[in-house]
């Protein structure tokens, strides 16, 4: 089917979903991400890793601080269709005009529950036993959009925010590879989505992974523990200084047993 399209996406989820896409012989036109930004202490300039992908394949790269209708028409060209995928910035409603197909998303939610910037997360907080993924088309609200497919995904006990985003990828990229012939002939009918099951999610800061381990429960902490490293990082104060908690489990009894920690300035250790 040769038709044009530009996949819009900037960090390892979108990434591991590009990557499936070019494999089975769906090559953007263009790979629009964020720019490249310092990380870590030492503040080295990092590129995201769908740029890296794309210079991989030879594909043409845009990295727009600001998406502005006009100067995204002279990178992109006439399109058919656009992907976008953990994009990170509000696409606005001109934009989505663009393609006469639309824009198709990828969510890592069975949506309408856990709509917006953390939902991989906010799953493991919930004790969620059950998630997945879903192909809507995107509209200029946030995750509302008509759903074209979903695919479900059990939620382990020991899964973490890494672990599951890159199982949820993997299957966003599958769905997506068998939806996206289908969608394109016209095969399938868009459903809205039911707002009253909407739920919000929001995007965690430092006070958010903070625990107390005499006082919170230690179910919530470990929860905690898998869903907020490695950003914002999991954390308590222990003998007055600050410890980053970085594994953790639960004993048959609901105790919390540490597994790894990190002192600020010190190395990360087992115990």
């Amino acid at each position: 089917m040769n038709m044009k399209y530009v996949f819009f996406g900037t960090p390892d989820f979108a990434a591991i979903i590009l990557e499936k896409l070019v494999k089975t012989g769906w090559l953007p036109t263009v790979v629009v991400c964020n720019p490249d930004k310092p990380v870590g202490r030492k503040q080295i300039i990092t590129l995201p890793p769908t740029k890296v992908l794309a210079l991989k394949y030879g594909i043409k790269v845009y990295q727009p601080e600001k998406l502005e209708v006009q100067k995204l028409k002279l990178e992109i060209g006439e399109i058919d269709f656009a992907i976008v995928v953990a994009y990170a910035k509000i696409i606005p409603k001109e934009i989505l005009e663009l393609p006469q197909l639309g824009f198709i998303a990828v969510h890592p939610s069975l949506l309408p529950k856990y709509r917006g910037s953390s939902p991989i997360q906010t799953a493991i907080l919930d004790g969620e036993k059950e998630t997945g993924v879903t192909l809507f088309l995107a509209d200029e609200k946030v995750d509302h959009g008509k759903i074209l497919a979903a695919s479900r995904l059990p939620l382990e006990v020991k899964d973490n925010y890494e672990s599951l985003s890159k199982k949820l990828a993997e299957s966003g990229g599958v769905l997506l590879i068998e939806i996206l012939p289908k969608y394109l002939k016209n095969e399938i009918t868009p459903l809205t989505q039911d707002e009253s099951q909407a739920t919000y999610t929001k995007k965690f800061v430092t006070e958010d992974a903070h625990v107390d381990l005499e006082k919170d429960n230690p179910i919530n902490i470990e929860r905690k523990i898998r869903a907020l490293n490695p950003e914002p990082g999991t954390w308590t104060i222990q003998n007055g200084k600050r410890m980053k908690i970085l594994e953790a489990e639960l004993t048959p009894e609901n105790k919390l047993k540490l597994k790894k920690i990190q002192f600020e300035g010190k190395k990360p250790q087992r115990i």
